[in-house]
């Protein structure tokens, strides 16, 4: 059984919140057919600590407001090098380009499907003028 539609909302709007903060190679798996804990999970990656917290604030933020969705656990955020929100339907990777590079959590995932997401919305250009 695919992923419900509620975990692929969640994960989607984990995206957009991510890729706010600039968040860099957001992937989304569909993981119910491999695990019966979750049915989705969402990995991004940042390169510095400080990013890493900004992704992961502003993920709970926009779950929070817009899906009244709090995780359950929570772990890795005082380091800042790999932060995992637990929201039982979906589990959130947000790591370090440094970890994400080492774990590759996406070869552990690569069997499954990815659910599409959306593109990161490009900034205003600026002017160097």
């Amino acid at each position: 059984m695919p992923a419900s539609e509620r975990a692929v909302e969640l994960l989607t709007a984990a995206a957009e919140a991510a890729h706010d903060k600039k968040a860099e190679n957001v992937l989304a798996f569909d993981v119910s057919e491999q695990l019966a804990i979750t049915d989705g999970f969402l990995v991004a990656s940042a390169s510095n600590d400080r990013q890493v917290r900004a992704i992961v604030d502003a993920i709970e933020e926009k779950l929070r407001i817009d899906f009244d969705a709090k995780p359950v656990r929570r772990e890795g955020a005082r380091e800042g090098r790999w932060v995992l929100l637990d929201y039982l339907e979906i589990v959130i990777h947000v790591q370090h380009d440094e970890e994400r590079s080492f774990y590759a959590l996406e070869r552990l995932w690569r069997d499954c499907p990815t659910i599409p997401l959306p593109s990161p919305v490009p900034g205003p250009a600026t002017s160097a003028e």
